[in-house]
């Protein structure tokens, strides 16, 4: 089975197009990716990516004007009889290495790290869901020293509100997004930086929609 995907983004800055075309081969997916510069240049191969992945277990991306290649790979260990899900991800070109861990400490509650290895930069963030729908995550940024947090509310079956805050930044954010299997799904977002005068919002919209063929 092949299936596409269409995304297009407009900001108050900027807006573009990207497109994912994917084939099933087996136990693998072959993807080919292009962003808003591909389409926007007509012929240009500046923003073409070429991957292979296996679901849970690897990903290879190559990206092709820079000849660049960057492998995932994917884990499950069993921890105290919880599942703790391990990323382990390596940019060649930019020498970037990064492990990522997830603890299922049970439906609602969930502990996630983040580890750069060349910079040391460390992320811990907690999430929990209340009742199904509610769901809170505090993250503790090591590097600056700093908490994020984000509250999503699901609305209905397909709609979620969702707001945060960076306190070292100190960007306010809204975000209101669907997904739904018949129509794609969208997404609305609005940000303050309430460091900056006049606080203007920055606003955007995207739009994805899937394809088989």
């Amino acid at each position: 089975m092949m299936k596409a995907s269409l995304n297009g983004k407009y900001d108050t800055e900027k807006s573009g197009a990207a497109g994912t075309f994917a084939v099933n081969a087996g136990d693998v997916k072959l993807r080919a990716s292009m962003s808003d510069a591909t389409f926007l240049d007509g012929s240009s191969l500046n923003s073409l990516s070429l991957s292979v992945e296996k679901p849970g277990s690897f990903v290879i991306d190559y990206n092709v004007p820079k000849k660049d290649v960057r492998f995932q790979f994917m884990n499950t260990v069993s921890v105290m009889d919880k599942p703790l899900n391990l990323t382990y991800t390596h940019g060649k070109g930019e020498n970037r290495v990064v492990m990522d861990g997830t603890l299922v400490v049970d439906p609602a509650n969930k502990l996630s790290g983040s580890y750069e290895f060349n910079s040391g930069n460390c992320k811990v963030k907690y999430s929990y869901m209340h009742r199904g729908g509610t769901t809170f995550e505090p993250c503790y940024d090591f590097a600056k020293n700093s908490w994020d947090f984000a509250v999503s509310q699901k609305v209905y079956d397909d709609d979620m509100l969702r707001a945060s805050y960076q306190t070292s930044s100190r960007v306010l954010g809204l975000e209101w997004s669907r997904n739904s299997k018949f129509n794609g799904t969208f997404k609305m977002s609005a940000s303050v930086n309430l460091n900056e005068e006049p606080k203007m919002p920055k606003l955007s919209a995207e739009s994805t929609w899937n394809f088989e063929m």
